[in-house]
């Protein structure tokens, strides 16, 4: 065995972070500076779900699965986002739905019985954190997880679900599409609707494990309600981040925009993954720094440290180790020609 290392997860912070569509920029100021005071102090106004960040229930729901009101970022436990990690690598077509199907590939992949994440943290790799910028490729064509990936990290009574994209829910689960009461029902890159251009793509089905009004249409109320059933008799509107609530309504807390160098963390090596939100009373999620302790021979070979360009990852610049954010959406569309 060789001497731990600790390997960062985080995306940098500053003023120009890449921000969920309709987030609030960043603002720093100085309150001091050291040419007028003798002393640097700087404040920031910003949501706190920018960047690498976890969620606490409070965030998405008014109360959990047991009854109990959602509680707050203080009332979850200290370690509660930290503890025996391991990273799943996801296999999927770009835009895909995350399901239990492609969780359980991943496991037989590493060798891995599910049950032996009962109590552990899943860091998910679908090498979305390659593209984190802002852009559509990242937030519009995202793939993700929904409400069959969150029954069956349920089921396996994980701890603690780390993303690297831009949200616990695919983001035609969000208020980007016509979920939620902030719904923004945005256009994609081709003038249409996202949920029109994913129905061209993918079919009236598949778009419509998005849409309540279309599911419902499509397959009736009763298949609807043993869907998304659970999320409903809570108050909850099934196809609106159904991941999240699924997960933060049976107490298993999520970490968003997980990043850095991920990619030298090997998949079926387990390690330890420490993430600490400030002590926030009454908060509903918090900025946090991801770092993960692993065995210095256990960093995969060959991986660049990763580095970041103005707005995001730099991809296309020389001086950017990200993907292309063009390049994957370029076979994503190729899909219908």
């Amino acid at each position: 065995m060789g001497k731990k290392v600790f390997v960062d997860l985080t995306h940098p912070f500053s003023a120009e972070i890449p921000r969920w569509p309709y987030f609030d920029k960043p603002v720093i100021d100085n309150t001091h500076t050291m040419a007028k005071g003798g002393v640097l102090t700087q404040k920031i106004t910003c949501t706190m779900h920018t960047g690498t960040h976890c969620d606490a229930p409070r965030h998405v729901m008014e109360y959990e699965f047991d009854g109990r009101r959602a509680r707050y970022t203080h009332e979850m436990p200290v370690d509660a986002y930290t503890g025996d990690a391991i990273v799943l690598p996801i296999e999927i077509e770009p835009w895909g739905l995350i399901t239990d199907e492609h969780l359980d590939a991943a496991c037989a992949k590493i060798g891995i019985d599910p049950a032996e994440l009962e109590g552990k943290i899943v860091c998910l790799n679908t090498g979305m954190h390659r593209l984190f910028d802002d852009t559509k490729a990242y937030y519009h064509y995202a793939w993700g997880t929904g409400v069959e990936a969150g029954k069956w990290f349920v089921d396996k009574k994980v701890k603690c679900v780390a993303m690297d994209s831009q949200a616990l829910d695919h983001p035609l689960h969000t208020a980007m599409t016509r979920n939620g009461m902030t719904k923004m029902d945005l256009l994609g890159a081709t003038g249409r609707t996202l949920l029109e251009e994913y129905t061209e793509l993918f079919g009236e089905e598949a778009c419509a494990e998005f849409d309540k009004d279309m599911y419902i249409k499509l397959h009736g109320q009763e298949a609807y309600d043993k869907k998304f059933g659970l999320l409903e008799d809570i108050g909850c509107w099934g196809t609106w981040e159904p991941c999240h609530k699924l997960l933060l309504g049976h107490g298993i807390v999520g970490v968003e925009n997980l990043g850095g160098d991920l990619d030298k963390i090997p998949a079926g090596k387990w390690f330890r993954f420490y993430c600490f939100p400030l002590r926030w009373y009454m908060g509903d999620g918090s900025m946090a720094r991801c770092v993960a302790e692993i065995d210095e021979d256990d960093i995969v070979p060959g991986v660049p440290e990763r580095t970041y360009a103005y707005g995001g990852t730099g991809y296309g610049l020389e001086e950017g180790n990200g993907e292309s954010g063009l390049a994957y959406m370029q076979k994503l569309f190729a899909r219908n020609k």
